[in-house]
C-alpha cells in the first residue's frame, strides 16, 4: 500500500528537501529531530520553503524532538541524517516501531540497513518492520537560510533494497507512488558497494586538505583535478573488486553519474565530474570535520575495507586514505566505523553473508 503519513528523520539539508518536497505533494509529514536548536526555525515558520528544482512551500503536521508522535503515526518513515548517526536513530525508534511500517535510510552508505536491524534487534524490537536502504540521496540539495532549501539536482534514479531482500517489494509498493525515482535492486549488498559518496569524498577532502583550511572558496566538483581524480578512480577499482566477490556487478562511478544525472558527458571520470550541472554550485567545506570525511570514512571506507578483507580482496588505497584522515582528525575511524560485528555479519563467510541479505536466515 501507499503511504499516507511519513516520518521525517533528520534536519539537514536533505531532510529539508524531501519533508518539502513530499509535503507539497499533498502528503500530511510530520519531522522529528533530537536537536531543538536545528528545528526551531522549521517549527516557527510551520514548514520548509524550498526553491530550485522544486519551489514552493511545504507545511509540516509536526516537528519534535520527541520520536514517539512522529515515529508511531507514520506509515513510511524516511531517515534523511549522516550516516554516521543511523544506530542512535534506530535506538530511539525502537520503542515506537509498529508491525507494518516502511523504514528507509537516505542514504545507508555501506552496510546502513544491516547496521540498523541489528541494533533494532540488540534494543528487542519485536515489531515487524521493513528496514532499506538508498543508495544515495535523492537530492543535490543545500541549505540556504532558516527553514529554506535549495535543490539544484534530482537524480534520474536512485537504488533501493530492503534487508531482507524478500521485502523490498513491500518498499517499492509503498514508496514509488510518492517518489518514482526508487528503483529496486537485488540486496542491501548491492546498495551498500554502489556507495559512491565513499568514492568521491574522502580522498578529495584529503588532497585539498590545505585549500580547505586556508577557507579557500572552490568548487568540491567543479574544480576537481586529474590527480585528485586518479585517486578515486583506485578507491573506485577497489569498490568494484570488493563487490565482485560478494557476487555483486556494479557500474564504475563515472557510469554512475551518466545514469543518475540529466546532462553529464565525457568519457573520463573528470569530465562526467565536472559536466555535473548539479554539481556546480556545491562549494567545498570550510573545515575538515565535516560530512565528507566523518560520515563517508567510518561508514564507507571503514566497512569497505573489512568487508574486502572477510573476501580476501586487498584494498590499499581505501585503507591509506582512512589512515590518513585519522591522523588528520585525531580520530580512530577504524574503532568508530562499521565493521562485520557492528553489522551483525562476525563469523560468517561470503556466502552465508549472501544467503542473510537474502533471507534475513543465518547459516548453520
Amino acid at each position: 500500500m501507499p503511504a499516507n503519513r511519513v516520518a521525517i528523520v533528520g534536519a539537514g539539508n536533505g531532510a529539508h528537501a524531501m519533508a518539502a518536497h513530499l509535503s507539497i505533494q499533498g502528503l500530511p509529514v510530520r519531522l522529528y529531530n533530537r536537536f531543538e536548536e536545528e528545528i526551531l526555525a522549521l517549527r516557527a515558520q510551520g514548514g520548509v520553503a524550498v526553491e530550485g528544482m522544486i519551489a514552493g512551500f511545504g507545511p509540516l503536521e509536526l516537528v519534535a524532538t520527541d520520536p514517539a508522535p512522529v515515529i508511531s503515526w507514520a506509515d513510511l518513515i524516511m531517515v534523511v541524517v549522516p550516516a554516521f548517526a543511523h544506530r542512535a536513530v534506530a535506538e530511539a525508534c525502537a520503542p515506537h516501531l509498529r508491525d507494518d511500517q516502511v523504514l528507509i535510510l537516505n542514504p545507508g552508505r555501506t552496510g546502513g540497513a544491516l547496521e540498523f536491524a541489528n541494533a533494532l534487534r540488540d534494543k528487542g524490537v519485536t515489531a515487524r518492520v521493513t528496514v532499506a536502504e538508498a543508495q544515495s540521496l535523492l537530492y543535490a540539495c543545500r541549505l540556504v537560510g532558516p527553514a529554506r532549501a535549495r535543490i539544484t539536482g534530482i537524480k534520474n534514479e536512485i537504488h533501493v533494497a530492503a534487508f531482507p531482500a524478500a521485502r523490498t517489494p513491500t518498499v517499492i509498493e509503498t514508496v514509488t507512488p510518492l517518489l518514482p525515482q526508487f528503483v529496486p535492486v537485488a540486496s542491501v549488498l548491492e546498495t551498500s558497494f554502489d556507495n559512491v559518496g565513499a568514492v568521491f569524498h574522502p580522498g578529495t577532502m584529503v588532497l585539498n586538505a590545505n585549500r580547505i583550511e586556508e577557507g579557500k572558496d572552490f568548487g568540491f566538483y567543479r574544480d576537481m583535478t586529474p590527480s585528485v581524480t586518479r585517486l578515486l578512480e583506485a578507491i573506485d577499482r577497489e569498490r568494484l573488486a570488493v563487490a565482485r566477490a560478494f557476487g555483486v556487478k556494479l557500474e564504475s562511478a563515472g557510469e554512475w553519474l551518466h545514469r543518475s544525472y540529466e546532462g553529464v558527458a565525457g568519457e573520463t571520470l573528470l569530465e562526467r565530474i565536472q559536466s555535473n550541472r548539479a554539481y556546480h554550485d556545491i562549494k567545498a567545506p570550510k573545515s575538515l570535520n565535516t560530512r565528507q570525511i566523518l560520515e563517508d570514512v567510518p561508514t564507507g571506507l571503514v566497512p569497505l575495507v573489512s568487508l574486502g578483507a572477510l573476501a580476501g580482496v586487498r584494498t590499499p588505497a581505501c585503507r591509506a586514505v582512512t589512515d590518513v584522515c585519522c591522523v588528520l582528525l585525531d580520530r580512530d575511524f577504524w574503532a568508530e566505523g562499521r565493521n562485520a560485528r557492528s553489522l551483525g555479519l562476525e563469523g560468517m563467510s561470503v556466502d552465508e553473508i549472501v544467503t542473510y541479505v537474502e533471507t534475513g536466515v543465518r547459516g548453520p
